[in-house]
């Protein structure tokens, strides 16, 4: 009994709480692949290569053993590569940001780590599930705090009779601490809506509180759309 466990309780139990742990910080996170997408996972493809380990109990007993091959790399690249396609389901783009691309990371790596729990890389399956936590964790908080180079899309939209000039609007992101990498004016409504377009580099994150506090002192402002991108 200790014997089976050691070689295949142990590996099963193992995919399950490192699964679980890693999508557990993901639905904490309020991700849309969690817990137990992540726990199936895991478990799925240790249960899968821990087949490839009993393999020769599959054949016939008459067939000679030499005639049968056991590839446990073969079963890893399939896992892998239906994977994959379940890592694009979770990736989106909305506007010009895209979503999910750390999520299907985490997807990815919880099929790994039941690969290496499978195959009894105990050890180094628990050390890729500690590593994966801190990564996900310790490195989110000094993603916010490390300088970086963030970019906003602006869309604003003014009264046609007296619009901003390019250089005006350009002169009051500058204020903020913006550069304006690249903007483009558009009439719409036959001339009573102007409508400016731009991208908008800056080095640290901007407070988009005030930026738009900023642009709703304009009382020829009508609305205005602010999308910080999250590549």
């Amino acid at each position: 009994m200790g014997e089976w466990f050691v070689d295949w309780g142990l590996p099963v139990v193992g995919a399950v709480l490192a699964g679980a742990l890693i999508g557990y910080e993901r639905e904490f996170r309020g991700h849309s692949a969690g817990l137990r997408t992540h726990t199936l996972i895991s478990l799925a493809s240790a249960v899968l290569i821990l087949s490839v380990r009993g393999q020769t109990e599959w054949v016939d007993p008459l067939l000679p053993i030499e005639t049968l091959s056991i590839d446990p790399t073969r079963m890893s690249h399939g896992i892998l590569t239906g994977i994959g396609f379940l890592c694009g389901g979770v990736i989106f783009k909305e506007g010009l940001t895209v979503h999910g691309l750390t999520t299907a990371a985490t997807l990815w790596i919880s099929s790994v780590v039941g690969i290496l729990f499978g195959e009894g890389s105990l050890g180094l399956a628990a050390a890729t599930t500690v590593l994966t936590l801190l990564v996900l964790t310790t490195f989110k908080f000094l993603d916010m705090r490390l300088p970086g180079l963030f970019i906003i899309d602006a869309t604003l939209r003014f009264k046609g009779q007296s619009p901003p000039s390019e250089g005006e609007l350009a002169a009051l992101l500058r204020g903020r601490g913006l550069r304006v990498s690249r903007m483009s004016r558009h009439k719409i409504e036959k001339g009573d809506i102007v409508e400016y377009a731009a991208t908008l580099r800056s080095i640290g994150r901007p407070s988009i509180d005030d930026l738009a506090t900023a642009l709703e002192a304009d009382k020829r402002l009508i609305e205005y759309s602010l999308s910080p991108r999250n590549d």
